[in-house]
């Protein structure tokens, strides 16, 4: 049994971050088919296939679904991958036991892992990566054969969300309900197609228009209700998380939408023990932002303002584009520095901060996405410093070993008494 130190957090809450080391004191070896948790409670095995479930066959999904099938035919290395190349350390540093994580906890392996997607548009997923541009032909062609076979399902769309797409592979439905059924009734016939004993639902979908919490959001009775009567404020992507909720199948939300931010969502996740988690993927300028902002904090230095400017030319930089979706991107941007940087406790250092976020669609550019960033700092007697970050990075490529990482952390919480009643957040 792993007995964490009682200096670490608590483990149901650590499970959730992407942390490269975990210092365990002791740990005893399980000869039985479950392993025990801190408390004694078996997590069960991960036994037979995980089927992953993808709204929206875009770049990030093509990445990550191609990555995988050449991760599995020992073409390519799942590099940025927490599961897959993190460790965790037993004992003290000085012993020398780092085993692999997923050596050590039983999660799902990628031989075990099925696809399959919902999407606007009628590509295969060979072909919505040939379109994406991400990876290169030479080596989607070595997994065509996977690819090709995966094609999406009807997708739940609203123009009024997504205003700068449209496709034509779209259900219809008398209202949002009867849409929520259609997608359950995908769930239930790709579970038995697939032979998969356990699901996982992905949100890689576009970053829907911003909407703030409503009375229609705060319990599963009034979310059903707005469901019944086609309420505007019921984004795709809530419709897609009911749906997944109501099936037993675990949620992550790779967007800022607001989409599980609500208590009807948490109520109904802890009603039917079904894990939810994410908010946004950040994986490009976010995460500097979070690599950066705690380093000003443990040095104590003083921050004045950030100004923060993108150029990306894929189908999230032309969804981001339009205001409504990037006023819900720009709100997430936001509020990661506040929230790591807690103004209210150090008020002379961070209680002022001019933070502005721009963000650019740039066609030439493709998924390559370029963030600039210029930060005013000080320190000393309230000397004023400066940095300037030019992050060229390639937005599906950090974002896909996260989804990955999502899929089988989820699947390990749902296997978890412990942790299937917990609400996790990676925003």
């Amino acid at each position: 049994m792993a007995k964490v130190k009682k200096s670490s957090t608590m483990a149901t809450k650590t499970a959730a971050r992407r942390v490269a080391s975990v210092e365990v004191e002791s740990v005893e070896l399980q000869s039985s088919n479950k392993t025990h948790g801190a408390a004694g409670h078996a997590i069960e095995p991960a036994k037979g296939k995980l089927g992953v479930m993808i709204p929206g066959m875009g770049a990030v999904a093509t990445t990550f679904v191609a990555g995988v099938e050449a991760v599995r035919k020992g073409i390519a290395h799942p590099i940025g991958s927490l599961t897959q190349m993190g460790t965790v350390r037993l004992g003290k540093r000085t012993d020398g036991r780092s085993p692999k994580i997923q050596d050590f906890v039983p999660l799902a392996g990628l031989n075990d892992l099925v696809f399959t997607g919902w999407d606007i548009f009628e590509d295969n997923m060979y072909a919505a990566a040939r379109n994406a541009g991400v990876l290169e032909r030479d080596l989607l062609d070595k997994v065509k054969g996977r690819l090709s076979a995966i094609t999406p399902m009807k997708a739940v769309f609203d123009h009024n969300y997504v205003k700068k797409i449209d496709g034509p592979n779209v259900k219809k439905g008398k209202n949002k309900l009867d849409l929520a059924e259609q997608l359950r009734q995908d769930i239930r016939d790709f579970k038995k197609s697939s032979r998969a004993s356990r699901l996982i639902t992905i949100w890689c979908a576009s970053t829907e228009t911003f909407i703030r919490p409503k009375a229609i959001h705060q319990s599963v009775k009034s979310l059903e209700k707005a469901m019944q009567q086609n309420d505007q404020n019921i984004a795709p992507s809530m419709v897609y998380a009911y749906a997944s909720l109501m099936e037993g199948v675990p949620f992550a939300n790779g967007a800022p939408n607001l989409t599980v931010d609500i208590p009807a969502m948490l109520e109904l996740s802890r009603e039917r023990e079904v894990p939810i988690c994410g908010k946004d993927f950040k994986t490009g300028q976010t995460l500097m932002k979070t690599v950066l902002a705690p380093a000003f904090k443990a040095r104590l230095l003083g921050l004045r303002g950030w100004y923060s400017t993108n150029i990306l030319g894929n189908r999230d930089g032309e969804v981001l584009d339009d205001p409504g979706s990037f006023k819900t991107k720009e709100e997430s941007k936001l509020g990661a520095l506040e929230h790591i940087l807690q103004p209210a406790l150090y008020p002379e250092l961070y209680g002022n901060i001019f933070h502005k976020v721009r963000i650019n669609y740039y066609p030439p550019r493709g998924d390559n996405k370029e963030g600039w960033d210029n930060i005013d700092i000080f320190g000393w007697l309230g000397y004023p410093m400066q940095i300037k970050v030019d992050f060229l990075c390639r937005d599906s490529i950090l974002a896909a070993p996260i989804v990955l990482d999502l899929v089988l952390f989820l699947d390990l919480a749902q296997r978890s008494p412990e942790l299937r009643r917990l609400e996790f957040r990676n925003g």
